[in-house]
């Protein structure tokens, strides 16, 4: 059956509710992909570890943290990891993912119309540096991620100006060490934002260390963050 298959680590983080849904997920995903290229990651341990564990386990394994509906934004989303996993396992969140790809954007939306989720899911088509232009969305949310989208010094310049007072920036990254982390905080500094908490985790089976930083503003992010289309991602903040 579908728990065979399936690292004993992720399902102590999920019901047998969420576990149905996410291979309901799983199959919408290889249907679209056969049209769309979204992601290779949809068979066996890529899916069950390196998406779907690997999406979740920073929200459950940080307990002294209350995720329950709060206004989330998935910065990148490309076929959903971790915004649609996050909307799973907590089905009174507000949704928003967030893609400047057209072709994944769409995906998304058939995704969101043939699976039952609980929440209320909003699926934008634009680039993050317009939309944190937008009164609407900027400074807006309690929790932002993305995941797979650039280096952190780069994320940070995406999610800090979207975060309410007291919002949390979620930030996935592989290797971390000294050197990243001086030059993370140099950019917080210039970004009116800290780190909260660092996170590392050896995903189940061999697939990695993950390391995940938590971040927060000080104060409101300066308006000219982020940059225009494509600085952030050429050109980092390093203090």
């Amino acid at each position: 059956m579908i728990k065979e298959s399936i690292p004993n680590e992720l399902l102590k983080l999920i019901t047998e509710e969420e576990l149905i849904i996410f291979k309901e997920l799983q199959i919408r995903i290889q249907e679209l992909n056969h049209k769309t290229n979204l992601t290779r990651l949809i068979e066996g341990d890529d899916y069950w570890i390196s998406q779907v564990y690997d999406s979740i386990w920073p929200f459950k394994e940080n307990s002294n943290i209350n995720f329950d509906k709060r206004k989330f934004i998935d910065i990148g989303s490309g076929c959903g990891f971790p915004g649609l996993a996050f909307a799973i396992t907590h089905p009174n969140a507000e949704i928003y993912l967030v893609d400047s790809s057209k072709k994944k954007s769409d995906s998304l939306k058939e995704i969101i119309k043939k699976i039952n989720f609980k929440n209320n899911i909003f699926v934008i088509n634009d680039r993050i540096e317009n939309l944190a232009r937008q009164s609407l969305f900027r400074n807006g949310f309690n929790i932002a991620t993305a995941r797979a989208v650039s280096n952190p010094l780069t994320v940070s310049e995406y999610i800090l100006p979207m975060l309410k007072d007291h919002g949390l920036g979620i930030l996935y990254c592989g290797k971390w060490g000294y050197e990243e982390n001086k030059n993370l905080e140099k950019t917080l500094k210039v970004l009116e934002g800290k780190i909260v908490e660092i996170k590392s985790n050896f995903l189940p089976r061999k697939k990695g260390i993950r390391n995940v930083i938590f971040i927060e503003p000080k104060a409101s992010c300066p308006e000219i963050y982020p940059r225009s289309i494509g600085k952030a991602k050429k050109y980092p903040l390093q203090g």
